[in-house]
C-alpha cells in the first residue's frame, strides 16, 4: 500500500497533484490511500520525550489517523505546497510528529520507499528546497528517497501553480516531472505493491 500525504490546508493545487500521482500508481497496480491535513487537527511536536518512554505521542489528535497508515504502507508520497521557500508548517508538523512512531518502533520506515512533490506559486519559489527537506526526513528515518532522475525531475516532482488550481493543471513540465518520479518510485516497489482503490483516510 502507498500512502499519499497532502500537506496543504486547502483543497487546491497540491491535493490535486497528489491525487493524480495516486491515480498513476493505481494504474501501475498499487493500492493507494490519501491522507490530507486539510480539516485535521495536527499539533506541533513539543519534543517532550513522552514518546521515548511511553512509545506513543502524548498529543491525542488526528495524527492517530495517520500513524497506522504509515506503519502499513510500503511507500510514501509526501506532497507539500511551498511556503516561504520551504515545506508548509502542516507538512513539517506531520514529519516531526513521526518521532513518536519511530520511538515505538525504530524500524518503522526502514527499507520503505519515499518520493516528494513540491508545488510553488512561483516558478522558482523554493520547490527544490522543500524537496530537500522531504528527502532529509526520509534519510533520517531509514526510508529510501527516490527522485525523478536527471533532466527535469532531479529530486522529485516540482510544480508551478501560479497560486491557482487552474495554473497547476496547465503546468505540463510539472506533470512530466511527476511521471518521471512516479516511474522511478514504482520501479523500487514492483515486488511489494498490491492493487486496490484510492480513497481519503476516514472515508468508508
Amino acid at each position: 500500500m502507498i500512502v499519499g500525504i497532502s500537506g496543504s490546508p486547502r483543497q487546491k493545487a497540491t491535493e490535486h497533484v497528489l491525487t493524480v500521482a495516486m491515480e498513476m500508481l493505481q494504474e501501475r497496480g498499487f493500492s493507494t490511500q490519501i491522507f490530507t491535513v486539510r480539516g485535521k487537527k495536527i499539533s506541533f511536536c513539543r519534543h517532550c520525550d513522552y514518546c521515548l518512554e511511553n512509545k506513543q505521542c502524548v498529543i491525542k489528535d488526528d495524527m492517530y489517523q495517520l500513524y497506522p497508515l504509515l506503519k502499513e504502507a510500503e511507500g510514501f508520497v509526501l506532497a507539500t505546497p511551498v511556503y516561504n521557500g520551504a515545506v508548509s508548517a502542516q507538512t513539517k508538523a506531520v514529519m516531526d510528529r513521526c518521532r513518536a512512531l519511530l520511538a515505538a518502533d525504530f524500524d518503522s520506515f526502514r527499507g520503505k520507499v519515499g518520493m516528494g512533490i513540491a508545488v510553488g506559486g512561483d516558478r522558482a519559489g523554493g520547490q527544490e528546497l522543500a524537496l530537500q527537506q522531504i528527502i532529509a526526513f526520509y534519510v533520517l528515518n531509514g526510508a529510501i528517497p527516490v527522485g525523478g532522475g536527471a533532466f527535469g525531475a532531479n529530486l522529485g516532482a516540482t510544480f508551478w501553480s501560479k497560486d491557482t488550481l487552474e495554473g497547476v493543471k496547465e503546468d505540463q513540465e510539472g506533470f512530466r516531472s511527476l511521471r518521471k518520479t512516479v516511474r522511478r518510485f514504482s520501479d523500487q516497489l514492483k515486488s511489494r505493491g498490491a492493487s486496490g482503490p484510492s480513497r481519503l483516510a476516514g472515508e468508508e
